[in-house]
Formats: C-alpha cells, sequence, structure tokens
C-alpha cells in the first residue's frame, strides 16, 4: 500500500492504459469475412379499393419485400400473396394477412424468388394485382445505414 502512495499519479494512469489497451488485442490471422449481405429489403404498398388490388412497385428485383397493405373498402379484407410461374426450382409461396378492418393497414413480409405472384382480396368481386420478380437485387454489403 505505502508503494501505491509513492507513485506518481500519470505512472499509475499510464499502467492502467497499457492494462486496457493490451486487452483488446487478439490474433491476426489475416482472414477477414467480407461476403456479400442479402439485398435491403424493399417496401411494396398495396391498397384494396371495391373494384381492384393495387400494387406499387409492382416490378423489383429478387430479394425480401414487406408489402404494407391499405383497405380503402367499407368491408373486412384478407390480402394473400401467392406464386405463380416461378423459376425452376423455387419453392411456391402463399402468405396472408390478418383481417384489416375498413380503413386500417396491415403487413407482411416474404423472400420473392424470380417469377411472378399474385395479390388477391378476399372478396371475389376484386380483381387481382401482379408482381413481376426479376432477378436478385444487388447486395447491400456497402449501403450505408443497414441493419
Amino acid at each position: 500500500m505505502d508503494a501505491m502512495r509513492r507513485m506518481p499519479w500519470t505512472a499509475a494512469g499510464v499502467a492502467v492504459a497499457l492494462a486496457f489497451g493490451t486487452g483488446g488485442c487478439g490474433g491476426d490471422d489475416g482472414e477477414f469475412a467480407n461476403d456479400d449481405r442479402a439485398p435491403a429489403a424493399v417496401t411494396l404498398s398495396a391498397s384494396i379499393t371495391a373494384s381492384n388490388v393495387t400494387v406499387s412497385p409492382s416490378r423489383l428485383g429478387a430479394g425480401t419485400i414487406e408489402l404494407i397493405a391499405s383497405n380503402l373498402t367499407a368491408t373486412s379484407q384478407e390480402l394473400t400473396l401467392r406464386s405463380e410461374r416461378l423459376r425452376k426450382g423455387a419453392d411456391p409461396l402463399e402468405q396472408r394477412t390478418g383481417p384489416i378492418n375498413p380503413g386500417d393497414t396491415a403487413s407482411l413480409t416474404a423472400d420473392l424468388a424470380q417469377g411472378s405472384y399474385r395479390v388477391t382480396a378476399r372478396s371475389g368481386g376484386i380483381a387481382a394485382a401482379t408482381i413481376r420478380v426479376g432477378p436478385s437485387r444487388p447486395s447491400a454489403k456497402d449501403t450505408l445505414l443497414q441493419p
């Protein structure tokens, strides 16, 4: 304890800084995984009216999407996203929102492969929308502010 009192404050500060500074150093084997990330998700807007379903944008590259649907009708609706024609080897897709009350919104997230998809409302008299999906979008690895 007596030796601690005699050590100048600057020497103690240097000792602590060295102890913490070297603690984070590790072996560097020269390998760094800089693999491509998945494409950034795209948000699609859908609206359900008494006559049809519209989706914007309706053409995009393959990857993850979030479909946000607004019900502009006077009755509760459900929206279904279903694959129609897919590239060979792609798995079929069918996803639904829960009931969407009049004036309310709902969303669903899906990973779309290259092909075409149909977006339909529960009511039979409402015309469906089509989404055309092309080749995969570019990697998001060089895009800032991504999760």
